[in-house]
Order: structure tokens, then C-alpha cells, then sequence
């Protein structure tokens, strides 16, 4: 919701129609039931197929409108009006069953409607229209239509009720901006001085931000990266009448950096910054395992009747940052869910800190915020390396056999021919596939359309069953609905940024010629691309974005952008890094590299006691290494990591490295360890990397390699391989120095680290020993 000022009149606060009604024609409880929606390409085209029929010689489509009530404004595009009938219509897209759809449902988008209809009665001087709701079936493209007739004056006593409902509550949002922004002008910086190097990012990102652009800064660790691109960011927000501030990382310590900081500022001068922490539903849901309606979650019920007293206590004490722990204190004194809270208070806070889901993904909440209230937005992303790899994930799907034979096998399918029918269509050419692959790995031009449709029917059904069925939870049946109308979405955008393909299943519950169907996303740029051009400004940040053109080409950013390094604040005398020349760590090479690598280490720590990391390709390397190393030198201490690390057992094992311990810490490079810890002083004062980190050679980064060839003329390599493993390395030999006054060494363990084209890719301000 943007807000201006004027001189001479009160502040005029804008508010869009549809953000106006779900202020104040939400009611009863929430509910989830009336669910999948359409995803928003099928709205999109659900809205032109409605349209489509209609006479193009006196119908208008997407009719921009405005009007005022005291100091608000509301604003929004009405879906369509006839001019020979005079009939507004608000169109909605479905899937399911209609009858199914709550009354307060209903009657949110009645109250879009008339709003809606007394926008055009003022624009064109009607004294009386139609009003229509016409529900769009995607599956069936059927219209169901409700008509109401009403007069002007009727319409406009309904649309002043709204917005008196609202104007109180604008009011204080207009003031707060106020403030907000005064504040923001007179902030100062937390400390009594930058660091070396923070006040260069720090400006780099002010720059960035005023100037409505999107930059890309390669910053060393240690300079306080977070606090030097959150202040520059609020600093800008007046002057440049941004809405709201989006931090988004890609961990848990990321985020909790950023809420220090922000606590830091707030004592500041920063106290009036609304500030709220979003995390994921999992950790915030009070019953795991309760569907999300009134008659299953007590906290579900009656949430919209309790909301906004809910909404008052959580943005009425300014000194309180909305972690997670305080919307969850507020909730529970109110009975409602705090993950949901979370998501209303997103409307009213000035930054968030969450993960880039949030905002990058299909159905992030920031993203789908920004649009329909118009905001005017700065993006922070941090530790940007990461987020190739997390966009990837986001515009990709997989399909395995497990899953279908468990929703085959569930409840719902028992009970229900229909559904237990549609499942068995997709087995049937599922399996028609399996056969006909003779390879382990296939790549297909398109989607097999046998099974695509099969899918389709399938998903259909299912949706039909639970909408005549909207308590049943069938965990199984609805997560292999999910997965396919993911897949059903991306099929959508299919373009060479992604492959279909069929790999040959081999876990341990697969059946002989099981494959699993994917819908892989090589390329992130298409879809992120849509992103950066909806954001004021955005500033993406890392200590390791070498080479930089490798990061602009895959995230898509958009030419001209902004790009900046930080020159270390470390000196080389800090830091000795030695390549170890004679021991290959080649998969054909492994066993042969055990001994000399142990004896490598043995002989640093005899040399310098202390803490120390060991980083591998793999666990199965780790493992092989760590059981040497304890044979061979008993009386060293030594860590290692196990698989799927719980958050609480990865504390424990940085917990072992302080100051006065003494042992090597075994650990996979690309996992918790390699990046985003901080262990200063004597905590860690070596590393030794056992591995280039370059993916795996095998059919599917081959394929990978050869698209990004085709994309990327005479970069397949590099870009698949090459440069996404020395990232690796690089963000793991970065815990070694941490300040000014840390000292270390670093070992390359690997031939290949003397080579030209490798030590490009390392840190200049490192002094390599190539041995």
C-alpha cells in the first residue's frame, strides 16, 4: 500500500481494492478446504477464456479505477463490464466444486464486486448496474454466474462502510509512515565506525537503492556484510518512497544475523521500523497434523473475528521486532494460528526477514503482496551463491513410483473408485514407460503425452473427492496431488531453461525398471528474470559471486546491473595456503589418496596444535578418511559428521571447537559446516579441502553440461562443474579467517589446484604456497 503526502492536505493513504475487502469483509474462520486454487497462469488464462466470449464491440476488459473516501484512496482494475447491459463482472477462477465454497468465501468476493461497481457507477455517472460474479471452472471451463442489481446510492453507502471500517486503521498506517520515515532520515549507523570495507558495500548498496537498481556485490567475510546492506537499504527508503524492505536468505543463520541487526538499529534510532521474522508453516504450526479449517484446529476457529484485535496488540508496541516467538506469544493470548498471524502482519510491517521461498518462489506471499498492493520494494539477498541452487529446486519437479503406489495404496483410493481408477491410469502408462526405456537416464523433448494426461484426469478427480470430501486428510493422496500440479505448472513455462526426464529408480524400495519423471530446471534465469522487474531495487550479496557474469547469466539479472567487490580486509600474511601438489582426490583415485592425506594432516596439526576442519566430496569419502585417520593416529581428537544432522546436532558439534580444544572436525564440503558458521580465534585455525567440489560426473550433470553449452556457447563445463564446485571450496576455506587478528592455514588438497584457470577462481588476496 503506497502512501504519499501533499503540502497543504492530510496524508492521502492508497489501499487496493481486494487489500480493502480482506480488511474488512473477512469473517469466521480460517479455512484451507476450497483448495488447490489455480496457480496464477491458469487465473491468467482462465480470465481470457472468460472474456474471450464475450462481444468485443461493447465489453472492456481490466477497467483501471479509483475513488476517494476522506484521506483514502482506492484503487484497483475491475475484471469487465457490458456496456449494453451494464453488468460489472468479477471474475474468479476455480477448481473443484463451487457449492463447496464457504459463505464467508462468498461473500469476500461480493464485497470485491460492489466496491467494484461503485468505482464505475462514479467513473461513468451510472444511477444503477449490474453486478455479476461469474466463477470460472479451469478444469471444465464452465461459468457459473450470481447477479445482483443495484443502485448507485446503494452501492455507495456499501463502499463508504467499507472504507469507514478501514480509514481509522489508514490513518494510523499514515502516521506510521510518517515517523517511520523521519526516523529512518536521522538513523545512525550501530557502531562507532565502519569496518574495512563495510563502508564501501555500504555505499555500494545505497547507490544501488536510490538509483532503482540491481546490484551484485562479491563482499569478504568478516567486514559485517549484514549490518552494511540493512542500513544503507533504510536509509534509502524515504527518500525513494519504498514500501517495504525484503531480507531474504537462504538459512536459519542468516535470518537470525539480519534480526541482530535490525535489534542493533532499533536502539538507534530504528524503533518505529516494524520489523517481523517469517519462518516456515512446520515450525510454526501449534498442531502438526490438523487440517487448516475451524472444524479441526481450535486455532483455525474464528480466526478473521479475532484478527484484528490480534493484528492491534502485535503492531501497537513499537520496540517489539516480530521474531517468531513474539507473533507466537500474541497469537496464543488471541486462539489463533501464528504461522497465519505471520502472514496478515506481512501487510503491515516495514522489512521482513524470511527465506527467498517468500518471495522468489511460484506462491510466495511477498511476491503475491507486492502485486496486488502495488509496493514499492528493496530486495536483500543474502549469501546470493546459494540461491542458483535453491531457484533450481523451486522450478523443479519429481515424480517417483514410491509415492504413487503409497497414494494407491492409501485410504481414499480404497474408498473411492473414481480416484483409485485415475490412479491406476497413471500406473498403467507409467509402467507403458519403463518398459519402453531401455537406459538408466532419458532425456525427453516433451512431457510422454499419455501420462500427461493421465495426470491431468487424475489430479482432477482427486480434487473433485476432497472437495466433496473437505474434512478427509490423506497425507499420501494429497501429497502426489501436489507434486503433480507442480509438475502440471511448470509444464506451463516448459522451454529450454528445463529438461524432462526419466531416471531409472534405484532406492532402496524401487522396483527392477522403477523411474523416476522429472521436470529439471537448469537455467533459473527465465523465471527470476520476472522478479528483479518488479522490485525498486535489489542488492545481492556474497563473499564468493566469482566469476560474477556466471551468477548474472543463471539468476538473470537484468542489463545493465550494478557490480561491486570489496577488496579483503585480511592480509596474506594471515593466512598460509599450501597446495598439496602430489595426491589426487579423483574418484578413480580415493583409496590411493588415504594415506598421504592422513599423513598430511597428522603432520600440520604436530605442528600446530589446534582446531581444525576436513572437508570431503562425500560422506562415503569422509567415512574412509576419518577410519584411517583414527587407526593411524589414535590420540587425536576427531569430529564427524553424520548424515541428516539435526539443527540441535550441529550445535553440539561446533559446540567441541572452542578455545582450548584441540582435534580435526570431519565434515562434507556444501553441507552446514562449509558455510555460515563462525568460529574466531583459536576455534579453527585450519582446514584442509579434499576435493576441487566439482558435482559428479554422471548422466545427469552431463546433460546439464551439454544444455548450458547450448545456452551458453563454450561454458557447459565451467558452468555445470568448474565454477559451482571452487565456490564451494572458497566458502569453505572462508572459516578459517574470520578478523583482523584470526591466523590460519589452508591445504588444497588436490593436483588440480595448481592449475591456471583453478587459481583464478581463488581469492586474490591469498599467497599460495603451490608446493
Amino acid at each position: 500500500m503506497a502512501n504519499t503526502a501533499e503540502a497543504s492536505a492530510p496524508p492521502i493513504y492508497s489501499v487496493a481494492v481486494r487489500e480493502l475487502c480482506a480488511f474488512t469483509a473477512k469473517s469466521g474462520d480460517l479455512d484451507l478446504r476450497f483448495t488447490p486454487a489455480p496457480s496464477a497462469q491458469e487465473g491468467i488464462a482462465g480470465h481470457a477464456k472468460v472474456t474471450a466470449k464475450r462481444d468485443a464491440t461493447h465489453y472492456e476488459s481490466e477497467i483501471l479505477l479509483a475513488s476517494r473516501f476522506e484521506s483514502l484512496q482506492v484503487r484497483g482494475r475491475a475484471d469487465g463490464f457490458d456496456n449494453r447491459a451494464k453488468r460489472l463482472e468479477e471474475i474468479k477462477t476455480f477448481k473443484g466444486r463451487l457449492d463447496r465454497q464457504s459463505a464467508a468465501q462468498r461473500e469476500l468476493h461480493w464485497a470485491q464486486a460492489r466496491v467494484y461497481g461503485w468505482l464505475m457507477c462514479e467513473a461513468r455517472g451510472f444511477a444503477a448496474l449490474d453486478i455479476a460474479l461469474v466463477y470460472f471452472d479451469i478444469d471444465s471451463e464452465r461459468e457459473t454466474v450470481f447477479t445482483e442489481h443495484w443502485s448507485a446510492d446503494a452501492l455507495r453507502e456499501f463502499f463508504e462502510a467499507q472504507c469507514q471500517l478501514f480509514v481509522d486503521w489508514a490513518k494510523l498506517e499514515a502516521e506510521h509512515r510518517a515517523v517511520r520515515d523521519a526516523a529512518l532520515r536521522a538513523l545512525a549507523f550501530a557502531h562507532p565506525q565502519f569496518r574495512t570495507g563495510q563502508r564501501e558495500l555500504a555505499e555500494g548498496v545505497y547507490r544501488a537503492t536510490t538509483k532503482g537498481r540491481v546490484l551484485l556485490a562479491q563482499a569478504p567475510t568478516g567486514i559485517g556484510k549484514t549490518a552494511g546492506t540493512i542500513f544503507p537499504a533504510l536509509k534509502a527508503m524515504p527518500g525513494q518512497s519504498i514500501d517495504r524492505l525484503f531480507y531474504l536468505s537462504a538459512k536459519t543463520s542468516g535470518r537470525q544475523l539480519a534480526l541482530d541487526a535490525l535489534r542493533e538499529l532499533r536502539a538507534h534510532g530504528g524503533e518505529s521500523v516494524r520489523v517481523l521474522e517469517m519462518v516456515a508453516r512446520d515450525k510454526a504450526c501449534e498442531n502438526p497434523g490438523s487440517a487448516c479449517h475451524g472444524d479441526a484446529c481450535p486455532l483455525a476457529q474464528g480466526f478473521f473475528d479475532r484478527l484484528p484485535d490480534a493484528r492491534t496488540d502485535a503492531l501497537a508496541e513499537p520496540a517489539q521486532l516480530l521474531d517468531q516467538e513474539s507473533v507466537r506469544s500474541v497469537a496464543l493470548v488471541h486462539g489463533i494460528c501464528p504461522y497465519y498471524l505471520s502472514q496478515e502482519l506481512a501487510r503491515w510491517v516495514d522489512v521482513v526477514v524470511g527465506d527467498y521461498n517468500y518471495f522468489f518462489d511460484f506462491g510466495g506471499l511477498l511476491h503475491a503482496l507486492t502485486q496486488a498492493n502495488d509496493w514499492r520494494v528493496a530486495l536483500l539477498v543474502d549469501e546470493a551463491h546459494n540461491l542458483m541452487d535453491r531457484a533450481r529446486g523451486m522450478f523443479s519437479a519429481t515424480l517417483s513410483p514410491q509415492a504413487l503406489k503409497q497414494a494407491a495404496q492409501s485410504s481414499t483410493a480404497d474408498a473411492t473408485p473414481r480416484v483409485k481408477k485415475a490412479l491406476a491410469a497413471v500406473k498403467k502408462q507409467w509402467g507403458t514407460l519403463n518398459k519402453e526405456q531401455t537406459e538408466d537416464y532419458a532425456v525427453h523433448a516433451a512431457f510422454p503425452p499419455a501420462l500427461l494426461n493421465a495426470l491431468t484426469q487424475c489430479v482432477q478427480a482427486i480434487g473433485e473427492h476432497f472437495a466433496d470430501h473437505p474434512d478427509t486428510l490423506d497425507t499420501d493422496v494429497q501429497t502426489f496431488q501436489m507434486e503433480v500440479l507442480q509438475v502440471l505448472r511448470l509444464l506451463e513455462n516448459f522451454d529450454t531453461h528445463s529438461l524432462i526426464d526419466l531416471q531409472r529408480n534405484k532406492g532402496p524400495q524401487a522396483k527392477p525398471g522403477d523411474t523416476d519423471i522429472s521436470v529439471r530446471n537448469i537455467v533459473p534465469a527465465p523465471y527470476l528474470a520476472e522478479r528483479w522487474a518488479e522490485v525498486h531495487a535489489a542488492t545481492l550479496f556474497s563473499a564468493t559471486l566469482q566469476p560474477m557474469h556466471f551468477h548474472a547469466d543463471l539468476l538473470g539479472l537484468p542489463e545493465p546491473h550494478a557490480t561491486l567487490e570489496v577488496g579483503s580486509p585480511f592480509s596474506a600474511e594471515q593466512l598460509q595456503v599450501q597446495v598439496a601438489r602430489h595426491i589426487s582426490t579423483r574418484y578413480a583415485h580415493r583409496s590411493a589418496s588415504i594415506a598421504p592425506m592422513v599423513q598430511l594432516m597428522a603432520e600440520q596439526f604436530n605442528a600446530r596444535p589446534g582446531n581444525y576442519l576436513a572437508f570431503f566430496s562425500s560422506y562415503e569419502y569422509l567415512e574412509q578418511a576419518a577410519d584411517a585417520f583414527a587407526r593411524q593416529r589414535p590420540h587425536i581428537t576427531l569430529w564427524k559428521q553424520s548424515r541428516r544432522m539435526a539443527e540441535a546436532q550441529q550445535r553440539e558439534f561446533l559446540a567441541q571447537f572452542t578455545e582450548r580444544s584441540q582435534g580435526i572436525g570431519f565434515a562434507v564440503l556444501g553441507g552446514a559446516f562449509a558455510e555460515g558458521i563462525d568460529l574466531p580465534g583459536r576455534r579453527l585455525i585450519g582446514a584442509f579441502l579434499a576435493t576441487l567440489g566439482l558435482p559428479q560426473f554422471n548422466a545427469v550433470n552431463e546433460q546439464i553440461s551439454a544444455r548450458m553449452e547450448q545456452l551458453f556457447a563454450g561454458k557447459g563445463y565451467d558452468y555445470t562443474y568448474l565454477y559451482p564446485g571452487l565456490q564451494k571450496v572458497v566458502q569453505a576455506a572462508g572459516r578459517v579467517i574470520r578478523t583482523p587478528q584470526d591466523e590460519g592455514v589452508v591445504h588444497l588438497i588436490d593436483d588440480r589446484f595448481g592449475r591456471s584457470e583453478v587459481r583464478r577462481l581463488l581469492p586474490g588476496w591469498w599467497r599460495i604456497d603451490a608446493g
